[in-house]
């Protein structure tokens, strides 16, 4: 074994030097002499929070490092895709599958899912889109519309066009049971919300403004949490106390 460093222009594209058979003839030579094909690494992400996390590896890597050694660190930038950042009328002019993924989870009604499907069903013809096709068949019938339509029974269907017809004639009764969860789900939202401004004032009336850990951990409960922290306000002597001892 040594070290054998690629001179040729073709070998210079991949700047790569590294520990090979001194056999430039080896299997393993005439792998690195290959040209990798292009990586774009995608990050699509739909939270309801900010994107803050480092968008390159480097950024990762301590910066105290010494100089010779920070050069060689790896480097890596990965495109970010923020859902909530792309209004509705900028993805409905994107035809890409992406744009379409967005408006499907931010679908307000039964019949913005069956748009989008029909231009799914349009540009995902052919049998080399066969396993995309699939794959959104999957996402659509176990994740999303569970979540949209609760409780109710969907009909088995294995092709986008099958969903797409269903939906033509179920979408006035699932309109109005959309309607009827979202409307459950505001309910809920708007008491835990209300919960959290009466605890608020409590907890500032009672130990004064409150730090920013305690903001964070108001803007994070749920609603059984928020009901235990109330209870404890008028017993407890700190607010660490208040929020079992942990800041």
């Amino acid at each position: 074994m040594g070290i054998l460093v690629h001179r040729t222009p073709r070998a210079k594209s991949l700047w790569r030097r590294t520990t090979l058979p001194t056999s430039c003839c080896s299997p393993i030579a005439r792998w690195f002499l290959t040209p990798l094909p292009p990586v774009l690494p995608i990050v699509l992400y739909n939270g309801a929070e900010p994107w803050t996390a480092k968008t390159d590896l480097a950024d990762l890597v301590a910066p105290s490092l010494p100089r010779q050694l920070r050069h060689r660190q790896p480097q890596m930038r990965y495109l970010l895709l923020e859902e909530r950042r792309y209004p509705e009328a900028d993805l409905a002019r994107l035809p890409n599958v992406a744009a379409a993924l967005f408006r499907l989870e931010n679908a307000q009604a039964p019949e913005n899912l069956q748009r989008v499907i029909a231009c799914l069903v349009e540009w995902l013809a052919g049998a080399e889109n066969a396993s995309l096709r699939r794959a959104f068949v999957v996402w659509l019938k176990r994740v999303l519309l569970p979540a949209r339509v609760p409780g109710v029974e969907i009909p088995n269907f294995s092709e986008l066009q099958e969903l797409h017809d269903m939906l033509a004639e179920r979408v006035k009764t699932w309109t109005q049971e959309w309607k009827d969860e979202g409307l459950r789900e505001g309910r809920r939202e708007g008491r835990q919300e209300g919960e959290a401004k009466l605890l608020r004032r409590q907890l500032t009336r009672r130990f004064g403004p409150l730090p920013s850990w305690a903001e964070e951990r108001l803007g994070q409960a749920g609603e059984t949490e928020l009901e235990e922290w109330g209870d404890r306000v008028l017993e407890c002597r700190s607010l660490k106390e208040v929020f079992g001892g942990s800041a």
